[in-house]
């Protein structure tokens, strides 16, 4: 695997313990992200290094850069239809172009000031954010929140295509990891190294609510 693993104990002990972070592994050219599918569809991702076959341009695919939360949504790669887990190198220019589209996938008054505004805003829009609650490796909910960003239309034909780096099949590295939270060995689990991710465009802070402290 070229994703980088850190010890989660260890790792716990630097995160953020609440408040909106996007919790990833980065650098300047590419951030990780994550989705899982079914067979017929993440096997020919990795082995063609792009989405295509049985994957759909024309509905809205969801990201995540945060492992633990992806293992909550798929159940360590266990959900039937989530059993191929992708790591997804993913340009960072192009995820910074995804934040700054994003509009929330339910109302926010603060940012809209009104539900035609919003609805407006979510008609015209291709991308889609939502803050959700993080979770630790057992699945429990945490006061942190994790993001999944929403592609559709225009994006989902650059995403598929031309905004990936390289795609990696952790599968077998997930439920290597996922016997360690069976047998109660946290000690033991080893996780992507992951930090809180600014976005270079800092004016939209105030939108994704971030905490940059």
């Amino acid at each position: 695997m070229k994703i980088k693993t850190k010890l989660y104990k260890e790792q716990i002990k630097e995160w953020p313990e609440k408040g909106h972070h996007i919790m990833a592994q980065f650098d300047d050219e590419k951030i990780v992200v994550y989705q899982s599918y079914r067979p017929e569809i993440g096997n020919f991702a990795f082995q063609n290094q792009y989405f295509g076959g049985a994957f759909s341009l024309n509905r809205m695919t969801w990201i995540k850069p945060n492992f633990l939360w992806m293992m909550y949504r798929n159940g360590w790669g266990t959900k039937f239809g989530q059993e191929i887990v992708l790591a997804i190198h993913l340009k960072r220019d192009a995820f910074e172009r995804y934040l700054n589209q994003a509009v929330y996938s339910n109302f926010q008054n603060d940012i809209y000031g009104s539900k035609e505004t919003w609805q407006a805003a979510v008609k015209n829009s291709n991308i889609r954010l939502q803050w959700d609650p993080d979770h630790n490796p057992y699945g429990d909910k945490l006061e942190r929140r994790a993001i999944q960003i929403g592609i559709r239309n225009q994006e989902i034909v650059k995403y598929a295509k031309e905004d990936i780096l390289e795609i990696e099949d952790i599968s077998a590295f997930v439920k290597e990891q996922h016997q360690f939270i069976l047998n109660n060995e946290l000690d033991k689990l080893m996780i992507p190294e992951e930090k809180p991710f600014i976005p270079n465009n800092r004016e939209i802070l105030k939108l994704l609510k971030l905490n940059d402290d």
